[in-house]
């Protein structure tokens, strides 16, 4: 239900970070942190911290990404960028199909039963495996509530509002009290 990728800015999203200089014309492994690593194939350019640099190279190895940069061809220059976060533009996230939403778009929903009682706000998404699971937590409280991400739970999610309505089973709303 939800894509994983941490946001830098409010618009930017984060697809990346920049490991060690990978032998000595200037190439950098690159970890992805995107569900869509394919993605770099076709890009241009992207943001390595605050500097839009242009790319002059991309090639895939194992789990991670060979990617060089303009201005950047020897081991000592590219050097300068390991651990900076590679984010593109919010406008260029990857498009997702209807009902799927990014992580970073599900954190911050204030999250209601049908009947409107407000249950929280979604601070943590955990990804199990078989569906992602919202961590709700309330403002003054320690206890937290569970929402599997589920169609029979989560009735709607507006992001326009910044709400997500779910359903909980009665067993849930009297071990909630």
């Amino acid at each position: 239900m939800t894509k994983s990728s941490p946001s830098a800015a409010k618009d930017r999203v984060v697809i990346g970070r920049v490991g060690a200089p990978h032998g000595v014309h200037g190439e950098l492994r690159v970890f992805p942190l995107t569900d869509f690593p394919e993605r770099f194939r076709d890009m241009e350019r992207v943001y390595a911290g605050e500097d839009l640099l242009p790319i002059a190279g991309v090639r895939y190895q194992n789990e991670k990404i060979l990617l060089r940069f303009t201005g950047f061809d020897s081991r000592e220059k590219a050097a300068a960028l390991t651990g900076r976060f590679l984010s593109v533009d919010r406008a260029d996230a990857v498009p997702l199909e209807e009902g799927e939403y990014y992580t970073f778009d599900i954190i911050g929903l204030a999250v209601r039963d049908e009947a409107g009682q407000d249950l929280g706000t979604v601070t943590e998404v955990l990804q199990t495996g078989s569906n992602d699971v919202y961590v709700v937590s309330k403002k003054g409280q320690a206890a937290q509530t569970l929402v599997p991400a589920l169609k029979s739970v989560v009735r709607e999610i507006d992001l326009d509002v910044g709400q997500m309505v779910v359903a909980l089973p009665e067993v849930w709303e009297e071990n909630a009290d």
